[in-house]
């Protein structure tokens, strides 16, 4: 792919990130069931790190966007983006169906005191308390994964751990909304190989 081409491709990626984000926006306003808030012990004694917020944010953009370097046609291109429009659609299904907020005081512990907290306070301003069930943020990094694992190997797992263990610290996420999130992930992802033979 030339190099023009790899930069139309960044672009469009910019875009349909903010794009398909309004439909996220979207189904924290409207559901088709009551919020639910978990009391979960296990949650409760996972600690609050919130140093975790630039990973949350600045790991997640950069490798989602890294896929635009392996590409090797515009074709793949399209395909990678329906496969990540699919995810979307399933994602949004759930937080329709499913919706699950975190419990206030996960939000009110952030005093705001150092630039971790007031960044993570930027973050929550836009990001609501709900849609945590699944994940998007892990369903999206493993999909994500799934793509780079045959140019680098195993080692992009790391991505979707390091982010699962930020949704935890930052106080975004349940422990449960991780493995359904992947699991969202590793299901968009078989949509891939079909499309690509069409």
């Amino acid at each position: 792919m030339q190099f023009l081409d790899r930069i139309v491709t960044l672009i469009l990626s910019g875009i349909m990130i903010i794009g398909v984000y309004q439909f996220y926006f979207f189904t924290q306003r409207f559901t088709a069931n009551r919020v639910k808030i978990y009391n979960s012990p296990l949650d409760e004694k996972i600690p609050y790190w919130p140093i975790w917020s630039w990973v949350y944010s600045f790991l997640y953009y950069p490798a989602i966007l890294y896929l635009n370097w392996i590409i090797v046609d515009m074709r793949q291109f399209t395909m990678i983006a329906l496969t990540f429009v699919c995810l979307m659609f399933l994602q949004m299904m759930c937080f329709v169906a499913f919706p699950v907020a975190t419990p206030a005081h996960w939000r009110t512990i952030n005093q705001g005191k150092t630039a971790s907290e007031k960044f993570l306070q930027l973050v929550q301003k836009y990001d609501d308390s709900s849609n945590c069930f699944p994940s998007m943020h892990v369903s999206v990094a493993t999909l994500t994964a799934m793509f780079a694992l045959p140019t680098l190997g195993p080692v992009v797992f790391l991505f979707p751990t390091l982010i699962g263990f930020s949704c935890l610290f930052t106080k975004q996420h349940y422990f449960i909304d991780l493995p359904f999130g992947a699991l969202l992930g590793w299901l968009a992802y078989q949509v891939y190989p079909f499309v690509m033979q069409v």
